[in-house]
């Protein structure tokens, strides 16, 4: 997928008497969206040489996206799908979305939160590829569509303190999202279900979960905080689970 939305970046507010102020709102380094692409490149290489060596993927096979094998009870193959790609084409777009996004992304969500919302965004996307799509599938793009929903909401949930700029990573949110969603009408083997699901999932769990700064102090000496909880953000990934989660017993259960 493509990613044309801005990085967020430190947030301004109207504060009288000075008008706008910047405040330093708590950011990490992006090393869980570091480490998610090296990993991902490894594989892909192990899956070359798989191909190379024996003429087939193996680690497809063992952890791609294959109904029948879901439903036989291999449920990994909701989450390992994300570290698979088919080709070199497709590694380069969706580890090029995952850095723009998820590198300004994860400075905001904290290393665990965001990590949880990566996974969680994977596991949706990749249960509604197997509930509504007979076909193989395999990518990272399920997880970084759920970035791209978390960076949408993340930005609406906090727009008091982007201002304008908000809005425009609103509109751009919504509009990368509907030409990836356009390109893969064109039957080019994109699973648009699998983006859908991951959308879902992202946006699902970054309203209840996502960064809610609050100011707190007194001018000029301002701070913000972030409402929520850890205990919200396993509340909002229980919650996801439990959704998709239900799709994939009722899929089993029909199939059978």
């Amino acid at each position: 997928m493509e990613d044309q939305s801005p990085s967020t970046s430190q947030p301004e507010i109207n504060t009288p008497p000075s008008g706008s102020v910047r405040l330093d709102v708590p950011q990490v380094k992006p090393t869980v969206t570091y480490t998610i692409l090296v990993v991902t490149i490894i594989v892909f290489i192990l899956q070359y040489i798989s191909k190379a060596v024996y003429g087939g993927d193996i680690l497809f096979a063992v952890g791609g996206k294959i109904n029948e094998y879901i439903k036989a009870g291999e449920l990994w193959r909701l989450i390992t799908p994300v570290l698979l790609h088919g080709s070199i084409l497709h590694i380069v777009f969706n580890m090029y979305a995952l850095y723009t996004i998820g590198s300004s992304l994860e400075r905001f969500f904290g290393h665990s939160r965001y990590l949880i919302l990566y996974l969680v965004g994977g596991f949706a996307g990749n249960v509604l590829s197997y509930f509504f799509s007979a076909n193989p599938s395999l990518g990272s793009s399920t997880a970084v569509f759920g970035l791209l929903a978390a960076e949408g909401v993340f930005a609406y949930q906090n727009r008091k303190f982007f201002g304008d700029r908000a809005r425009t990573i609103i509109i751009n949110t919504v509009s990368v999202a509907f030409v990836n969603f356009l390109i893969g009408l064109s039957g080019q083997g994109i699973d648009n279900w699998g983006h859908l699901g991951g959308l879902l999932g992202g946006l699902i769990f970054t309203w209840m979960a996502g960064p809610n700064w609050q100011v707190e102090g007194l001018y000029p000496a301002l701070k913000v905080s972030d409402e929520r909880s850890r205990t919200q953000v396993w509340l909002a990934a229980l919650t996801v689970l439990v959704i998709f989660g239900a799709f994939v017993v009722f899929r089993m259960f029909q199939l059978q």
